[in-house]
């Protein structure tokens, strides 16, 4: 069996191969434990602190104005006022609102174009209240469909919305913040027509209290 040594070769050349395998064999061992180092560091962290998801609940929806009238059309005409509220649960960790857009749904489809919501940071034990208009903008068509069943709820007296917030946060515990995370919120908010009795009642097209949100309740968050 042949030998290979690192040293006591004349000449220098091969001993020379030797030692920048094993110079290179150190460096990459210690790049390897500081990357470890620095996991172990981040797991540790985030066991202590456990940052938990903020906390949204939809307060209030005016809706002002609500009309679509299949089958002669399937554009939708709505503006509506939407009051949502969030709540940073944690302790030690704070939140950066990049980015979040509010927009209203109806059987997984969007009635209202998406409103930006202002950036925001929220401390520990925070609360933001934001109250965004959300209109159609003449850029709303439904489906046939989706036209003639948003109709019938409207005539049946009750009509079943989704607020949606979509957005990316970042948590922030003391110098250090974490990259984005996707924020998603659905907020459904059921809407009473004319006291119930939708067009079949003595009122009939709109007018003050016509539309009225029924009770607030929590949204489904997920990040």
């Amino acid at each position: 069996m042949a030998m290979k040594y690192c040293s006591g070769h004349k000449g220098g050349g091969s001993g020379c191969e030797c030692h920048k395998r094993k110079l290179y064999r150190k460096c990459c061992g210690f790049l390897l434990a500081v990357i470890l180092l620095a996991l172990f560091i981040i797991l540790v962290v985030y066991l202590v602190l456990r940052p938990h998801k903020p906390q949204f609940y939809l307060q209030d929806l005016a809706v002002l104005c609500l009309n679509v009238t299949p089958p002669a059309s399937a554009y939708l005409f709505t503006t509506m006022q939407a009051t949502v509220a969030a709540r940073n649960p944690n302790d030690r960790v704070g939140v950066y609102y990049d980015s979040a857009d509010v927009y209203a749904q109806y059987k997984g489809v969007p009635l209202t174009v998406p409103t930006r919501l202002p950036v925001a940071y929220q401390g520990h034990r925070d609360q933001s209240v934001w109250s965004p208009y959300l209109r159609s903008m003449d850029n709303v068509m439904l489906s046939p469909e989706l036209a003639v069943a948003l109709a019938q709820d409207e005539t049946a007296g009750y009509v079943l919305i989704d607020i949606r917030v979509d957005g990316w946060v970042r948590w922030k515990v003391g110098t250090w913040i974490s990259g984005h995370y996707h924020l998603r919120a659905n907020c459904p908010a059921l809407i009473r027509v004319n006291e119930g009795k939708g067009s079949y009642g003595a009122t009939t097209g709109g007018g003050i209290d016509y539309f009225r949100f029924q009770q607030a309740a929590a949204c489904n968050v997920d990040v």
